[in-house]
């Protein structure tokens, strides 16, 4: 099981943390996406550098999950992104391109699973009433 911690956390930290360069950067080749939604909605969200934001979240998580520090932030951090990749895809692509952001998402899954007691002051109903001194 430590061995299988080890390589979720290096691969979605390597994913987040090259792809979220990537953003930054633009090393690696796109190819055009078709006149479509999904293609509108990403001009808006690169013309107004929305996605410089999402990058620098996604390399600041990665690297957090590659040296192994704050991996409980780093999860917190790239959850929403994940919801926001998934839900793009399905309802802007019609599921076009969605293997890399459900492996992703299997991996953070599997990644809070291990972590979950990190997250459950979160789900505190009445956390004033946990931390009082008598």
């Amino acid at each position: 099981m430590k061995y299988a911690i080890i390589i979720a956390r290096i691969l979605l930290g390597l994913i987040f943390f090259v792809f979220g360069l990537n953003g930054l950067l633009h090393f690696l080749p796109m190819p055009p996406m078709p006149p479509s939604d999904a293609s509108t909605w990403s001009t808006i969200m690169m013309t107004h550098h929305w996605m410089n934001f999402v990058a620098v979240i996604q390399v600041v998580a990665g690297l957090l999950l590659l040296v192994n520090r704050f991996v409980p932030l780093a999860l917190s951090l790239l959850a929403p992104e994940l919801v926001n990749i998934l839900l793009f895809h399905i309802l802007l692509t019609g599921g076009t391109g969605i293997a890399p952001g459900l492996v992703s998402t299997l991996l953070e899954l599997f990644l809070l699973f291990v972590y979950r007691r990190n997250f459950f002051p979160l789900l505190a109903m009445n956390p004033e009433a946990d931390t009082a001194t008598p």
